[in-house]
């Protein structure tokens, strides 16, 4: 199975099935990072990862790591962390200063994929509305936080940062009880990793991820910009079946 490579004369994505195998879900390459491409490619399940130098590589991986809002689960040190702390939440205040946190390399690696050219298409996409953060302040430090898109009523996380321990989780839970809130029905995780899953992510195969997009996209979401709307204190979400 060959790669599709977008440009002038092919801009259409091609079906989300006809991802590869290994490596799993690189479905496209080239094209650009257009607020118009960037939504297309997410209504269809597809989102951007590469790294500088390389071409734009467009993937939708199976399975998919997804989280439900009312299977958030918040482990008793978390909880309690939660109800202790004296960090400030607030939405849309600090996005470009968010992405730029999450660009920044972390342990041993020297590199992001976060270039400057997707931290730009995502500024675009939050100043239309689109994109949107979460960020965990203490003081008037920015120590934590999380972006990503919102269509419908399905929300596409794509990364998140900590400056210190668990603040990327305290965001994470405030953004979740405020979809709650707002009636939103499922947070793309994208691939799985340890972290999501001891929150209460999960895998889903490609054809229920695209059954979800079917249902989720067309109902209403939240416009405008965002921000926190309840000063509440999370409860423990559901435990491990």
């Amino acid at each position: 199975m060959s790669l599709t490579w977008l440009d002038s004369t092919n801009s259409s994505f091609p079906d989300i099935d006809l991802a590869l195998s290994d490596p799993n879900g690189l479905l496209a390459a080239g094209g650009d990072l257009s607020p118009e491409r960037l939504i297309q490619a997410y209504t269809r399940g597809i989102f951007p990862w590469y790294e500088e130098g390389q071409p734009i590589l467009w993937w939708s991986p199976d399975p998919r790591m997804v989280l439900a809002p009312n299977h958030l689960r918040i482990s008793k040190s978390l909880q309690k962390t939660l109800k202790k702390s004296s960090y400030q939440i607030s939405m849309d205040k600090a996005f470009a200063q968010v992405i730029q946190d999450c660009a920044e390399p972390r342990g041993e690696s020297v590199g992001t994929w976060i270039t400057e050219e997707m931290r730009s298409a995502y500024t675009q996409l939050h100043e239309a509305g689109f994109a949107h953060s979460v960020e965990v302040w203490n003081g008037q430090e920015l120590v934590g936080g999380l972006y990503g898109v919102a269509l419908g009523q399905l929300f596409f996380g794509e990364s998140m940062f900590s400056l210190e321990s668990n603040v990327s989780k305290i965001a994470l839970v405030y953004l979740v009880k405020q979809l709650q809130q707002w009636n939103y029905k499922l947070i793309d995780c994208q691939v799985s990793s340890e972290h999501l899953e001891s929150l209460g992510a999960t895998e889903i195969s490609r054809k229920e991820f695209k059954q979800k997009l079917s249902e989720l996209l067309p109902k209403p979401g939240k416009l405008g910009a965002w921000e926190i709307e309840l000063p509440f204190i999370p409860s423990r979400g559901p435990s491990p079946e």
